[in-house]
């Protein structure tokens, strides 16, 4: 026993030095900053958007939200024990489809606006079916992690990506229920995943405090990014598939860069000493609109790194938030179970 001790300890020696090696080998190429770059970029000024619909319904805590690609209809997840698909253009209700446990925690679209999926504490991701007439809605269930689910994503009706508190992510088989890749190499619950534009990798930030990069065809890990200092919640890749944001317990939002495998800002402020729940960018990139515990959404300009809006009406902690497709409106969710519209 003392000998594995021994063992251990020479390893994570050694492991502690490659990472102090790779930490000096970033910095030694990392000869400008993106705030150095943006100068002489024209700032935005205020962000003041307005709330345009409020979207009554749920009647607890809504945790999670996702638009339709046609950019009109989101979908929420709520601990009342329902999902609901509104009609952002006109606040009705679609779809309320009960679930068979009340602690969600995430949910999804597909692109095609013929699925939608669900998971949390069941450890369970199920996909339902939905037709305009639908009275009851067809499922399918993805069993298999062992620990909640926290975030999934669909890649196409017949495929979708899970994260999940047992520290790995899944790419499924929707039509077979069956796993196709595990992804495992965080050493903490992973709680949020984000798919590239080309949906052939995404992205996932954990609890270890670190965000990585994953291959969708290989199950590789292609990179790891540090630099937080507590959880990551939530992570959001940049409009062209070249870099991600990560939101965090630490109080900050990361900007990251794939291709030089750097952060490129930090989004902080001395007022704000809360976490954050959740990330999303503009349809351009410019703005990173984040929700935090102190139930407001502020507004970063992602060049100069400035606050340049903060979105006040919520009653309790901001859980969720997302950008429509094109680009047209935000949506807001809170624990004061309303979703809010605002352009």
């Amino acid at each position: 026993m003392a000998r594995v001790s021994g063992e251990e300890e020479r390893l994570t020696g050694e492991g502690i030095k490659l990472q102090g090696r790779l930490d000096e080998a970033r910095r030694a190429v990392c000869d400008t900053s993106l705030q150095t770059l943006a100068s002489g970029v024209d700032p935005i000024g205020r962000v003041n958007l307005r709330v345009r619909k409020t979207l009554r319904g749920h009647l607890a805590k809504i945790y999670s939200l996702h638009w339709s690609a046609d950019s009109r209809h989101v979908l929420s997840a709520s601990q009342d024990g329902r999902l609901i698909i509104w009609d952002g253009f006109t606040t009705n209700k679609i779809h309320a489809i009960p679930l068979e446990s009340t602690w969600v925690m995430t949910c999804a679209y597909a692109p095609s606006g013929n699925f939608v999926a669900s998971g949390g504490l069941d450890n369970t991701c199920t996909v339902y079916k939905v037709t305009d007439d639908a009275q009851t809605y067809d499922s399918t269930q993805l069993s298999g992690h062992t620990g909640y689910l926290s975030c999934c994503r669909f890649i196409d009706d017949g495929h979708i990506v899970t994260s999940s508190g047992d520290m790995t992510c899944g790419f499924w088989d929707v039509t077979t229920g069956q796993r196709i890749l595990n992804f495992a190499g965080h050493s903490g619950d992973v709680m949020s995943l984000s798919l590239g534009p080309d949906k052939q990798t995404f992205v996932s930030g954990a609890c270890d405090e670190v965000a990585k990069l994953w291959d969708l065809r290989s199950g590789e890990c292609c990179q790891t990014f540090p630099g937080h200092e507590s959880d990551i919640n939530s992570v959001d890749f940049f409009p062209d598939g070249r870099a991600f944001a990560t939101g965090s317990d630490d109080s900050s939002c990361r900007l990251f860069d794939i291709r030089s495998d750097q952060e490129l800002m930090s989004y902080t402020d001395e007022a704000i000493q809360c976490g954050i729940t959740s990330v999303t960018f503009s349809h351009t990139g410019r703005l990173l609109f984040a929700g935090y515990d102190d139930f407001n959404c502020h507004v970063w300009d992602t060049l100069k790194g400035d606050r340049v809006g903060v979105l006040a009406r919520h009653e309790n902690r901001v859980s969720c938030v997302g950008v429509a497709p094109d680009g047209s409106a935000l949506c807001t969710g809170s624990w004061d179970s309303m979703l809010m519209i605002w352009n």
